[in-house]
């Protein structure tokens, strides 16, 4: 019996403590689990968006292949969350790790615990800019349209600029 695979992307963003590193540790937690890594976007550094009275944001994309199911991908992304120490106060809160799930293959799935395509993601700049430098052409299953076509209409008008680090390696 073969297992089927699946490309996924994730959204990672962090802006408590040491972020590149909760990112980088975050991206490793998720290669140990058995998930690979196919290709990351650079870092991003962003302005809170909602709850704006908080640190700016490190921010970056990923693509993946995984053989877990979407609620099984989930819950990994969750424990590594809680694994650094990750505490939900509030939505919008501060955070050491943030992983969201933007899509699961051309899957739409709406779970008590689990809504894919990510709903926020067509209006959220410092998800479409990370995730445009490694899925251009990706088709948002539902709204039928592109993620450069998604942030080229993107009303967001939050800053979202390259983190000048050096290496954007993870």
């Amino acid at each position: 019996m073969t297992t089927r695979s699946e490309t996924a992307y994730i959204s990672a963003g962090a802006n408590l403590g040491d972020r590149r590193r909760n990112l980088e540790h975050g991206v490793a937690s998720l290669r140990e689990a058995g998930v690979l890594l196919k290709k990351h976007s650079r870092f991003f550094e962003t302005e809170p968006v909602g709850f704006r009275e908080q640190p700016w944001f490190l921010n970056m994309a990923f693509e993946i292949e995984t053989v877990l199911p979407a609620e099984g991908l989930l819950d990994l992304c969750q424990a590594v969350e809680l694994a650094m120490g990750r505490t939900r106060t509030f939505p919008g809160a501060p955070r050491l790790l943030d992983l969201d799930i933007l899509f699961y293959g051309n899957c739409v799935i709406e779970t008590e615990r689990l809504v894919i395509p990510h709903p926020r993601v067509a209006e959220r700049r410092f998800v479409l800019e990370p995730l445009a430098k490694i899925a251009p052409g990706y088709m948002h299953p539902v709204l039928r349209q592109t993620i450069a076509s998604l942030l080229a209409s993107c009303r967001d008008t939050s800053i979202v600029r390259p983190y000048q680090s050096g290496d954007d390696s993870v």
